[in-house]
């Protein structure tokens, strides 16, 4: 079997820069453990799986919808195409207030003495929200050592299964301004750190957005390969979440 297979790289306008995914163009449906097998052997944050929905459907003609849709384990994901971008529209969860002795052996595990400033928790995705001191800055967040290893002794309740790391942002200057900066950590589902992840940012501008007073916001994740995220909540309880794409690699995979 012979199947088209690209990588692209979200969130960012350069090849290895973002959140790396591939997506891979079906015929026919697979079954789903020949999807696990391929997402493997990718080893990617993502990989996502297209498949015509009529025979007679050609994956090389110009698509005419505007939005597509994709069938995830969260619910459906629609995707829609801008001129400057790709525009992701997700569910917007709140992040409510959380004690901090109830999350500290947590907390102190994975950032030792870094000084907190505030915590939150989003009960519908369990992300733990960790908002480092405003005396930090980025070169901080991102030159931070975070001990992932052990959590998963420390966090066995369930409760959390994923913790972002969160700091506001800096005026502008020499360097661009955002509205905050994020990075994001899921070691309970074997990712120690997400390079750029939109399922963050819905917990993330529920919070900034509160905190700044603001409805649209400039976010940066500060991953290794980094990624820029363009994000305007909306009034139905949703939040379109905005990035640059960069394809990088186009072949054929021999399943």
């Amino acid at each position: 079997m012979k199947l088209p297979i690209f990588i692209a790289d979200a969130f960012t306008t350069k090849a290895f820069r973002g959140n790396p995914a591939a997506v891979c163009l079906l015929e026919n449906k697979l079954d789903e453990d020949l999807h696990q097998k391929i997402a493997k052997e990718m080893n990617l944050s993502e990989t996502a799986f297209i498949q015509k929905l009529h025979p007679n459907d050609n994956f090389t003609q110009k698509n005419v919808n505007s939005t597509l849709t994709f069938v995830t384990m969260s619910g459906e994901l629609k995707a829609r195409k801008e001129e400057d971008g790709i525009v992701l529209d997700l569910p917007l969860y709140p992040a409510h207030p959380q004690k901090l002795h109830e999350v500290k052996d947590l907390i102190k595990t994975a950032i030792g003495d870094t000084l907190v400033q505030d915590v939150c928790y989003s009960p519908d995705t369990k992300k733990l929200l960790v908002r480092l001191s405003d005396t930090y800055n980025r070169s901080f967040l991102e030159s931070l050592t975070v001990n992932t290893e052990n959590l998963l002794q420390v966090e066995t309740t369930g409760k959390v299964k994923g913790l972002i790391l969160t700091l506001k942002g800096e005026p502008g200057g020499q360097t661009q301004a955002f509205d905050f900066y994020s990075r994001y950590f899921a070691p309970w589902y074997g990712v120690a750190e997400d390079p750029v992840t939109g399922s963050a940012h819905t917990v993330l501008s529920s919070y900034w957005s509160e905190q700044l007073g603001k409805k649209d916001l400039h976010a940066f994740q500060c991953s290794n390969r980094g990624g820029e995220l363009i994000i305007s909540l909306r009034s139905d309880g949703r939040v379109d979440i905005k990035g640059g794409t960069a394809l990088v690699l186009e072949g054929t995979l021999m399943a």
